[in-house]
């Protein structure tokens, strides 16, 4: 084959991967076209694509690779990057105590409007991790996140006296995960800066955390299908395919589901997701949900009472969460595993269309168990 062919024979082939590329990209849901354009403008070189890590005297923070924000993104949907880290270099124990999170301007380092940042998610290994401290019988219970830090709650902070405890090089997933609600035009590089601090005090208490969220059912035959019973708790699911549980009866829930304009009231069993056994006490809550959400309460229905109760803060003019309150308390607060527990979660959506809403608290509670091993 002459040369002359092969070259029209490559140019052609590039042609076609490129035209079939580009209808690929475009039928990808926003938050898949932000993953292939990251992942392609860091592995190019394009923009950064590297972490920055600056370790301090007990504060471990480091700077996320570049995020390109060309248009809006919802929760869910931004660029975001993922690093394993180690708080120390060696397996002296360390004491988790608090965890932040601030949008940094790429070029200049400077502060920028948190409105950029959806959530920080903080993994753990749990096999390494409760094996390392000699509670096997912890693994795989359920699902291995410590914490998650999110737009209005982007510090985060355990009550005086109290901390997460691992063993300092154990590894932690630190994800990070941009956001844009208000600005359609927006061509602009920005970053994440994420720090953990720890203590090593052998006096601090050890807790240890319960993931809890909400679980609405839908119709697993016909999920997208509207209007919905006004009156029901169902839903409808963003998608089936993430967040998506079943109920151990056939049915279906889903923890990321799509909210009506106007008022609503949502809520959920937790006491599968609590596991408690006998009796813990609670110390501190981390709370993640979306914008419209204007409070998401924590209820035992056995004595008919509020245990902790979060109220939003949503921005005036924009789509946005000003503040989520969180619970740090040195007293405690005792909870039953003879008792019934849901979280109760109320929204408004104030927008002309609808939204997309998750509500979870990440509950922590002294480890007695853990307490009596380290003495």
């Amino acid at each position: 084959m002459k040369k002359s062919k092969i070259y029209k024979f490559l140019g052609v082939f590039a042609l076609l991967v490129l035209v079939g590329g580009g209808i690929y990209y475009a039928q990808l849901s926003n938050r898949h076209k932000a993953i292939v354009k990251t992942y392609f403008l860091h592995k190019t070189k394009i923009v950064d694509g590297n972490w920055t890590v600056k370790k301090k005297m007990n504060t471990y923070k480091m700077i996320s690779p570049d995020f390109y924000i060309d248009g809006i993104y919802k929760s869910m949907e931004g660029p975001k990057a993922t690093n394993y880290v180690q708080l120390t270099t060696d397996s002296t124990l360390v004491w988790i105590t608090s965890f932040a999170v601030k949008a940094l301007d790429s070029k200049s380092k400077q502060t920028i409007s948190n409105d950029f940042i959806c959530h920080t998610n903080v993994d753990f290994n749990d096999v390494n991790y409760y094996t390392g401290l000699g509670l096997k019988d912890r693994i795989g219970k359920q699902y291995p996140r410590m914490t998650s830090l999110s737009h209005g709650l982007e510090r985060f902070k355990l009550p005086e006296g109290y901390g997460i405890p691992m063993k300092g090089n154990d590894y932690l997933m630190v994800t990070t995960q941009s956001l844009n609600h208000n600005l359609p035009d927006l061509r602009q590089l920005i970053k994440h800066e994420v720090s953990i601090s720890y203590s090593r005090e052998k006096s601090i208490k050890p807790l240890m955390g319960r993931t809890v969220y909400i679980q609405l059912p839908y119709d697993k035959k016909d999920p997208y299908k509207e209007p919905l019973d006004p009156a029901s708790n169902q839903c409808i699911p963003v998608e089936t395919k993430n967040h998506s549980y079943t109920d151990g009866k056939g049915g279906r829930l889903s923890g990321h589901w799509v909210i009506p304009k106007g008022k609503k009231t949502y809520f959920s069993s937790i006491n599968d997701q609590l596991h408690i056994k006998d009796s813990l006490r609670l110390h501190a809550a981390a709370v993640h949900l979306h914008p419209f959400a204007t409070s998401i309460t924590l209820y035992d229905l056995t004595d008919k009472k509020v245990i902790f109760r979060s109220t939003v803060v949503n921005h005036n003019n924009s789509i946005g969460l000003t503040k989520i309150d969180a619970l740090s308390s040195i007293e405690g607060i005792w909870m039953f595993g003879n008792h019934d527990y849901q979280l109760t979660m109320d929204v408004n959506n104030t927008s002309a269309i609808n939204q997309d809403m998750m509500g979870s608290m990440f509950l922590f509670f002294y480890d007695s168990e853990l307490d009596a091993k380290l003495k």
